[in-house]
Order: C-alpha cells, then structure tokens, then sequence
C-alpha cells in the first residue's frame, strides 16, 4: 500500500527537478526514475513503467508529461499541474534570456565566434540523434522502408510533418504485426482490445477537453483580435499548436517540421538561426522541444511591426511554449486513468512503432539540411573546421559517450578560440 504523499513534499520535488534536468528525456526520465521509485517510494516500478509507456503514446514531451502524470498520480489535478509546469518553467526563463542575448548581441564577433563553434556540435548532436534513434526503432525490413520514404517525403518532395506521422500511423495500425515487428504466435501478451471509459467518465472528458481547449486557444484569439488574424502571434500560435498534436518522437522529430515551417514556408529564420536555437536549448534544463521558445521569440523579435522588438520577441515566446506545453497536460488528465488499457492495445501499439520509423526519416532530414548549411555556409567556400569538428564530437559522442552539456561548452570554447585567437 503507498503512503500519503503530501502536496508540498512533492511540489518541493518538482520545482528541484526544474531546475536540475538536464541531459534531454532519457536523462530527465532517470533522474525521475531515482527518485520516485528507487528514493522516495511514491510508486512502484511496475506503475512507473506503465506511466513511462502510456506517455510514449502521445504527442509532446513524453519526460514533461511522465511527470505530470506522477504528479496527478499522488496529489490528483494540482498535483499534475504542478508537475508539469514546475518542469518547464526554470527554462522558460532561462532560455528567455538567452535568446535575447542572441538577438541583441549575436552580431558581436566575440559572440559570433562562441555560435560559430556551437554549429558543428549540433550537426553531431542530431547525426547522433539519427543513430540513436535509428537503432531503436528500425527492426524490421518494413520500417526501414517506411524511414526511408519518410526521408523522401520531407526532403525532396517537402510534404508536410503532419501528413508524414499520420500517414505512419495509418499504416502501422492497418499492418499491425508487420510493422511491430512480431508474429501472431508472439503477440498474446498483448491484449487487441480498444480502451474503454467507464460508465460516468465520458463526462469527465468532455469537461477537460473542453476547458482545456478553451485554455490552449484563448491567447490565439486574443492576439488575433488585438493584432490582426493574419499577424506574425497569430500564426506562430497556429503553427506551434499543430506541432503540439504531431510531436510524436521527440523534439528532434518536431525540429524537421518546425524547420520546415518557420524556415522554408514563413521565412522567419536562417537555417543557422535554427541551429543556433538548438545549441541553446540544449545548454537549459526542461525538454529540449524549448526550442519552440526561441523559433518564436526570433520570429515576432524580427517580424512584428508596432511593437518593441524585445516586447514582440517575449510574446511570441511564451506564446509557443504555452500552446506546446498546455494540451501536454490535456493529454495526460484525460486519459491517465485509462493508461492500463492504452498500454494493452496492440494496434495502437503498431501505430506509434511506425510513427517512430517514420520519425527517424525526419530527424535524417534534419541532419542532412544542418550539415549542408554548417558545411556550405551561405557566404560561400567550404567550412573544413565545421568537417573536423563534428567528426570529432560525433565520435566523442557516439564511441566515447561524452556528454551534453560538455560538449556543448567545449565546441563553443573551441570555435572561440579558432575564430579569435
């Protein structure tokens, strides 16, 4: 039987972990892991686990929403809210101003010289992302297939994100067992049944989806109706709630789509501003799909006329992060108490594993479009310090398992020195 645990005990807990989660979801899982199973005792392994799986199911951040669900487990919705705020928030801030210091001072040649260096760490740090993930999900003949037409899609023929994970998805649920990578004979583990809502609970639902949307919607419409439908806010709300619902993989994945979008479509950003955004991101605790923070802070800073700059880019800012953060919670208090079932169900079990494979040709776009633009800079000739240096961090990475954060430093220390010196 587990113990009480009183709402200020692990509100004292959430905002320590804020603060102290680094290292990306596999990192900020652990960490969680330690200290609610292993420490604390809050719950056991087998519900953690269940919890771990039931938010690889969704779109989002699933280290945020594991979090919010443990929260909401032992100290119901404050808890949950709680949880899953205090993870993001220290970054929030953080990012906040680092991203004004990018924009205010990034022209400056000592600073230009620190970015300089932090541009073959990220082409590395997704390369190995590709990897990584790669190895993982690419089990069978059939999702190699569907990773590489994944990459095909949005690399050459640019079909949008969303259409890339549904199409995944579809073809995951109808194919089933081919894309799980298991027979008939091996499947009765799991349980091919839909998850069902108790008698009473349909309500419950309805009453959180819709307030939730009310929640998630509210500052769109509001910047709409101040600035305009067609306004930099506007858009930037649009496009970062559709991520919201199709960041399946991780923030790697959402990185194609979100480049995609605010490079290639909008033309709010350079491809070296993403990359840029990327390398900060990964310097602050919280999820790395904080990066929606600074795509959006840098858009309304440099694209929205009638309101100081500073002004325009926090607004824009905390817009994305509110509308990526908020239906994160949604999910988790509408179906947390149906997570067992969820689990058990073969089907969309299929669908997520093709999602995943789909997801790994996306991140592949990533690296390809980070290393070109990293190699062939837009002023011309061929950076072979950029070839050097991510060679050497991608095999520090990948061979000799450094981490982060150090990587991160030492790249910029390093472009430093090769620029300035």
């Amino acid at each position: 039987m587990e113990q009480p645990v009183s709402f200020k005990e692990a509100f004292r807990y959430w905002l320590k972990l804020g603060f102290i989660s680094f290292g990306g979801p596999t990192g900020q899982i652990a960490m969680m892991h330690k200290e609610v199973v292993e420490n604390k005792k809050w719950l056991p392994e087998d519900q953690f686990m269940h919890a771990l799986n039931f938010c690889m199911l969704l779109p989002g951040p699933e280290a945020q929403q594991l979090a919010t669900y443990i929260g909401w487990r032992l100290n119901r919705t404050r808890g949950g809210i709680a949880a899953g705020v205090l993870f993001v928030l220290p970054s929030v801030f953080i990012l906040w101003g680092l991203t004004w210091g990018y924009v205010a001072f990034g022209s400056m040649p000592s600073v230009a010289a620190f970015l300089y260096g932090l541009k073959p760490a990220v082409v590395a740090i997704v390369a190995e992302a590709v990897l990584r993930i790669g190895k993982k999900s690419l089990k069978t003949a059939s999702l190699i297939v569907l990773a590489g037409a994944s990459f095909t899609a949005i690399y050459f023929l640019n079909i949008p994100f969303p259409v890339i994970v549904f199409s995944a998805a579809a073809i995951g649920y109808l194919l089933n067992h081919r894309m799980s990578g298991q027979s008939a004979a091996h499947s009765t583990p799991i349980i091919n049944a839909e998850p069902k809502l108790i008698s009473g609970e349909w309500g419950r639902a309805i009453k959180i989806m819709v307030f939730g949307i009310f929640l998630w919607f509210s500052p769109i419409i509001i910047f709409g109706l101040w600035q305009g439908w067609d306004s930099v806010l506007v858009n930037i709300g649009i496009l970062f709630s559709k991520a919201a619902v199709v960041t399946f993989g991780g923030a790697y994945a959402v990185l194609g789509y979100i480049s995609q979008q605010a490079v290639n479509h909008f033309g709010w950003l350079t491809p070296e501003q993403m990359m840029d955004g990327l390398a900060l991101a990964e310097t602050t605790p919280g999820p790395l799909i904080m990066v929606n923070q600074f795509v959006a802070y840098v858009a309304a800073y440099l694209h929205m006329p009638g309101l100081s700059p500073s002004v325009a880019g926090a607004l824009g800012g905390l817009l994305a992060t509110w509308v990526t953060f908020v239906p994160s919670i949604i999910w988790i208090f509408i179906g947390a108490p149906y997570i067992e079932s969820l689990r058990r169900n073969l089907k969309l079990a299929s669908a997520l594993t093709a999602i995943t494979a789909a997801v790994v040709g996306v991140v592949l776009s990533l690296a390809v479009n980070f290393t070109h633009h990293t190699l062939f800079p837009e002023t011309g000739g061929f950076e072979w310090y950029a070839l050097v240096a991510s060679i050497v961090t991608f095999i520090g990475m990948t061979k000799f398992k450094w981490g982060m954060i150090p990587v991160i430093i030492g790249s910029a220390a390093a472009g430093y020195i090769w620029k300035i010196m």
